[in-house]
C-alpha cells in the first residue's frame, strides 16, 4: 500500500505525540511554574525519559496523559480562584479599605487535598507503603523554627508536632519499633505496621538553622500532602484499637507541664470515677484560666506564648501523655507476633530515670516501645530519682552528686544497642566516663566473606546465648566446641554422650574424606557407581585419559566465555557491572581487614 504524504506540522507520530517539554505543558495548562510544580507534587506526576529526545537533551519531557490528568484537576480552578482574590484584596489595601481587605482575607478559598489522598492511596496498606518520606519531613519541620522569612507558620510547627507524636504514641505503646540508630544526621527509626515496614528520620533536639540555599517553598508543597496523609493513618490506626481520634489534651496542663499523663475529656481510657472526677474539675479550672488569659493577651502575642510553650515541654509531654492514653485501651486482645512479643518484654520489669542532658524525646519514645518504664527529671514526673526501683539511670556526664548503689548508671547508647541486638547487653563497656564501643548500625546485613567488626561477633554470641545455642567465643574455633573430647573436659556433657559424639565425628569424617576421593577422581576422568566401586573410562586405544587441574579449569574458563558470548548485549552489560560491584566490595572488605590488622598489630 502506498504510504500518502503528511504535509509538515500537520500530524506528530512517535515520541513527539506522546511527550510534551515542560514550557508546552505550562502554555496547554496556562499557569506558572511554581503552581505547576506544586500541582506535580500533589498529583504524582514525575518527569519521563524519551527514548529519543526530539527537542534536545536540556529539556524536561513529561507525557501528554500525564498534563491531561492535570488540565482536568479541580484543584487547578481554586488555585486560580485563589490568584483573583489575591487579586482583589491587593486593590482593597491600595484604596486603603483595611476592613474590605481584611474580610476578604478571612473568606481566601483553601485547598484541601483528601480527595487526592483517596485517589493515590486506595488501600490503607499503599499509605503505609509511602509513609517513610511522609514521616521524615513532618519530623522535620516539627524541630523547625517558625519565621516569616521562611514562611513557616506557627500553627504548621505545631501540627506536625502534634501528628508526629501521636505516630510515637502508638509505635510505642503497641510496641511496633524494631529498629534504632543514632547517626550525625539524625536518630533513624524503623518500625513494622501491618506487615509494612516504615523507617523514618527525627533530627536531633538541637536549635535548627534553616539555610538560604534550602527550597523551603517546595518542602512546603510536599507537607501540604503529607500532613493530612498522616493524618488518616493515625486516625485509621487509633481506631483500630477503639480509640477516638484526635485526642484532645487538656491546654492548661499541657501548657504548664505539670501532669504529664493526664488527659481531657476520654472518659472511657480510665474507668476510675474517682480519677474522672479529679479530671473533670481540673479541666473545668484550667478551661477558666484559659478564657482569662485569652482576654488578657492579643492573638499575636497569645500566638508567640504559645510557640514558647511548645518548644519548651512538648518534647516530654505530649508523647507521655498520648502513650498513657494508648496504654489504657481496655478490651484489646490481639493476636501478638514473635517480634512483637520479643520486643515487649525485652526492657521488661526494669525502670530507667533519664537524666537533663539525655536525649529525653528519642528515649520516652524508644524505651516504652520494648516493655520498659522511664521516668526524668522535673514537673509531672511518673517517679522521682530517689526512687528505690529503679534499676538504671540513663547520663551522659562523669560528675554525678549523688549515686545509688541499687542501680546501674549507663550511657544512652547502652539503650539503643540493647535495642538493636535484642538481648540486654553487659553495662561494664557502657558505664560513665568509658568510651563505650562502636554504634553498629542495624541496616547492614554482613554477607558471606564480608568484613564484620568484632564487637558484632560478640552480639551475635551473646544472642546464641540468649537463645541456649552454643556459639564459640571469638578467638575460639568452632572445631574446639565439635571435639568431644573439649567439652568432657570443660564438664558440658557426660562420659556417654561424649562417646556418641565421637562416634558421630568420626562418621562424618569417614563421609567428608569419601566426598573428596570423589572430586579427585571426577577432576581425573573417574567416575564411580553408587556401590562406590570405581569405573574408569578409557578411550578407544584402550588408554585412559587422564587431564590435569589447571586443563580443566581452562575448559571451564573458555566455557564461562562462550556462555558470555552467547548472552544479549543487555545481560552482558548486566553481568560485568554484576562482576565489578563484586569486585569492589571484595577491595572494600580487604582494606577494612588490613587496617584491623594494623590496629590489632600497633595495640599489641
Amino acid at each position: 500500500m502506498v504510504k500518502h504524504y503528511r504535509p509538515a506540522g500537520k500530524k506528530k507520530e512517535g515520541n513527539a505525540a506522546k511527550f510534551v517539554t515542560r514550557s508546552q505543558a505550562l502554555k496547554q495548562l496556562q499557569i506558572t511554574l511554581p503552581l505547576f510544580r506544586k500541582l506535580c507534587i500533589l498529583k504524582g506526576v514525575t518527569p519521563r525519559e524519551p527514548k529519543k529526545k526530539f527537542k534536545g537533551n536540556h529539556h524536561t519531557y513529561y507525557h501528554v496523559k500525564d498534563v491531561s490528568f492535570l488540565h482536568h484537576e479541580p484543584l487547578l480552578e481554586i488555585h486560580r480562584a485563589i490568584r483573583v482574590h489575591e487579586k482583589k484584596i491587593k486593590k482593597a489595601e491600595a484604596k486603603q479599605n483595611i476592613e474590605r481587605a481584611n474580610r476578604l482575607r478571612e473568606k481566601t478559598p483553601k485547598p484541601k487535598v483528601d480527595r487526592i489522598i483517596r485517589q493515590r492511596y486506595p488501600r490503607f496498606v499503599d499509605a503505609l507503603g509511602e509513609l517513610d518520606d511522609c514521616l521524615t519531613m513532618v519530623h522535620l519541620f516539627a524541630a523547625l523554627p517558625a519565621s516569616e522569612r521562611t514562611k513557616i507558620e506557627v500553627e504548621r510547627v505545631h501540627k506536625c508536632r502534634r501528628l508526629a507524636h501521636e505516630w510515637q504514641a502508638f509505635i510505642s505503646r503497641k510496641h511496633k519499633l524494631r529498629k534504632t540508630f543514632v547517626s550525625v544526621k539524625g536518630i533513624y527509626y524503623q518500625a513494622e505496621v501491618e506487615g509494612q515496614t516504615v523507617t523514618w528520620l527525627s533530627p536531633h533536639s538541637l536549635q535548627q538553622v534553616v539555610p538560604d540555599d534550602v527550597d523551603i517553598v517546595t518542602m512546603l508543597s510536599f507537607l501540604q500532602l503529607y500532613e493530612p496523609l498522616l493524618s488518616f493513618v493515625n486516625f485509621r490506626l487509633y481506631h483500630s484499637i477503639n480509640l477516638k481520634y484526635p485526642p484532645i489534651l487538656d491546654p492548661q496542663l499541657e501548657a504548664l507541664a505539670a501532669d504529664l499523663y493526664a488527659l481531657s475529656r476520654y472518659a472511657n481510657a480510665d474507668p476510675k470515677p474517682s480519677v474522672l472526677n479529679s479530671e473533670a474539675s481540673l479541666l473545668a479550672g484550667s478551661e477558666q484560666v484559659e478564657s482569662k488569659q485569652n482576654r488578657a493577651v492579643t492573638e499575636k502575642e497569645h500566638s508567640e506564648l504559645r510557640l514558647a510553650q511548645l518548644q519548651h515541654q512538648l518534647p516530654s509531654n505530649e508523647p507521655g501523655a498520648l502513650m498513657q492514653l494508648v496504654d489504657k485501651v481496655a478490651g484489646e486482645e490481639v493476636e501478638e507476633d514473635h517480634d512483637t512479643r520479643e520486643c515487649k518484654n525485652l526492657f521488661k520489669n526494669m525502670k530507667f530515670f533519664l537524666s537533663r542532658e539525655v536525649p529525653r524525646e528519642s528515649l520516652l519514645f524508644v524505651i516504652p516501645a520494648f516493655g520498659g518504664t522511664v521516668s526524668w527529671e522535673g514537673k509531672g514526673a511518673p517517679f522521682g530519682e530517689s526512687d528505690d526501683s529503679i534499676t538504671h539511670q540513663i547520663v551522659d556526664r562523669e560528675a554525678q552528686g549523688h549515686r545509688f548503689l541499687s542501680r546501674e548508671y549507663v550511657q544512652p547508647q547502652w539503650v539503643y544497642d540493647s535495642v538493636n541486638a535484642r538481648v540486654i547487653l553487659p553495662t561494664e563497656k557502657y558505664m560513665v566516663g568509658r568510651i563505650p564501643p562502636p554504634h553498629l548500625s542495624p541496616f547492614v546485613n554482613y554477607d558471606e566473606g564480608a568484613y564484620v567488626p568484632d564487637y558484632a561477633k560478640i552480639i551475635k554470641q551473646l544472642q546464641a546465648a540468649a537463645e541456649k545455642e552454643v556459639l564459640p567465643l571469638p578467638g575460639i574455633g568452632k572445631e574446639d566446641l565439635e571435639d568431644p573430647q573439649n567439652l568432657l573436659a570443660e564438664g558440658m556433657i557426660d562420659r556417654v554422650e561424649a562417646n556418641e559424639a565421637a562416634k558421630r565425628k568420626q562418621k562424618m569424617m569417614i563421609l567428608e574424606q569419601q566426598y573428596h576421593d570423589d572430586l579427585k577422581k571426577e577432576l581425573k576422568g573417574v567416575t564411580h557407581t553408587s556401590a562406590g566401586s570405581d569405573v574408569e573410562k578409557e578411550t578407544s586405544g584402550g588408554e585412559q585419559t587422564v587431564e590435569p587441574a589447571t586443563k580443566v579449569q581452562e575448559n571451564v574458563d573458555d566455557t564461562a566465555d562462550m556462555s558470555k558470548l552467547m548472552m544479549s548485549r543487555k545481560k552482558r552489560k548486566l553481568l560485568e557491572a554484576m562482576q565489578i560491584s563484586n569486585k569492589r566490595k571484595q577491595d572494600q572488605t580487604a582494606l577494612l581487614k588490613q587496617r584491623r590488622k594494623r590496629l590489632d598489630e600497633a595495640q599489641s
